[in-house]
């Protein structure tokens, strides 16, 4: 798709009305995790050298259209101006004299978009009476993209409008991994049901050349062959299911991956008696826990024969030892294959970025999301509200 960037827009002395996510973990008034406003600085920053004057439009939890004071932004001000290195104005009424007052490369936030019932409905006379008190629209906040609300969709309509940097880089990993990805393709699905990933794998299928299923969804696509999966978590319901996306899968010339060997125990708890049997020869009562050593070989050897790679969720129960050496050894050796420049691989999802953290990879892989339910959406083929309003 065609957006465009703050490089294409005239900036100098313009209030750029910006749209960020910095909703942040707080306790007792202080921000505990600043990822998401490190995310926004390189925007900020690039927006003052340009001359502009910033305003940050952002949420905060759930006020649902309701003043709520322990949902303020006001006290995410100290960790914004320490990590923008200037002092951060906060206006949480009289907005238009706050920005009349301002001066070339200020930066002002606005109190918590959500306080007004306009945000969440898309309400255009919202939007409007925002559009009035900016020239430029920019949108760094991909993790809301998936909303259509005043500050992510219809003020994007009212204004000259642009992503910002970290919406930039997303936008172009996202490209690069599914857009128009140097094939092969392979995709790790992993995470605990086949309900909550039916849209995302029956998009995966018509493209990716290996769909690579880990996890406990994996133990109901095994199920579906006819595996009998003991006490594993599957889901027995959706078996037929199952079998549906392997068949389309089959179609499309789309190979799937099931574990070839597992890791099971009779309880799930830390460091518990293990064996490691063929995926059909689950001892009675036993449980599934994690792929085996040849299943993970088997993924190197397809990950060695592919051009991109993308990732969501983890292969076993990783976070109790030892269910995550299957999802640590896969990911390092993704990471490996990105280092040595023959892979691109992206990767996103709360377990996700928790399991590539946990294998000590994050930082190796071409491009990690910190957008949850947008990063999923976007992999189910759907339509983001916040990036269609961008298009160019």
């Amino acid at each position: 798709m065609g957006f465009r960037t703050l490089d294409d827009m005239e900036l100098s002395g313009k209030v750029v009305l910006t749209r960020v996510d910095i909703n942040v973990p707080v306790e007792n008034g202080r921000v505990t995790d600043t990822t998401r406003i490190d995310r926004i600085v390189p925007t900020v920053r690039d927006l003052r050298a340009a001359g502009a004057r910033v305003v940050l439009l952002a949420h905060f939890g759930r006020p649902k259209g309701k003043v709520v004071p322990e949902m303020s932004l006001k006290q995410v001000v100290p960790s914004l101006s320490d990590a923008l290195g200037v002092e951060v104005g906060f206006a949480d009424g009289n907005y238009g004299q706050a920005v009349s007052g301002m001066e070339d490369g200020d930066v002002l936030l606005f109190e918590n978009v959500r306080f007004n019932p306009g945000e969440e409905s898309d309400d255009e006379g919202f939007a409007r009476r925002l559009a009035g008190l900016g020239d430029v629209y920019c949108n760094d906040a991909f993790s809301a993209a998936h909303r259509a609300h005043a500050t992510t969709h219809a003020l994007a309509r009212m204004l000259p409008a642009c992503a910002g940097r970290s919406m930039e880089a997303e936008l172009k990993a996202l490209e690069a991994a599914l857009g128009s990805p140097r094939p092969p393709v392979a995709a790790v699905v992993g995470g605990a049901k086949v309900s909550s990933k039916l849209d995302l794998l029956a998009n995966l299928v018509t493209k990716v050349q290996h769909l690579i299923i880990g996890g406990g969804m994996a133990n109901t696509f095994l199920a579906a062959q006819g595996v009998d999966v003991q006490k594993s978590l599957c889901e027995h319901d959706l078996l037929d299911t199952a079998r549906d996306i392997a068949a389309r899968a089959e179609q499309a010339g789309c190979a799937i991956l099931l574990p070839r060997d597992v890791v099971v125990a009779q309880e799930f708890r830390a460091n518990p008696e293990t064996r490691t049997v063929k995926a059909e020869e689950v001892p009675e009562g036993w449980m599934i826990l994690d792929a085996g050593p040849d299943s993970v070989m088997h993924i190197r050897t397809v990950l060695d024969g592919c051009a991109t790679l993308v990732w969501n969720g983890p292969l076993g129960a990783f976070e109790m030892e030892p269910f995550d050496r299957a999802t640590t050894a896969a990911a390092q050796h993704a990471a490996k294959l990105t280092r040595d420049g023959a892979l691109v691989s992206v990767a996103g999802g709360g377990d996700t970025v928790a399991a590539l953290n946990h294998a000590g990879v994050a930082e190796d892989f071409t491009y990690i999301s910190t957008a949850g339910g947008a990063f999923l959406e976007w992999m189910e083929g759907k339509e983001l509200p916040g990036v269609a309003a961008l298009s160019a």
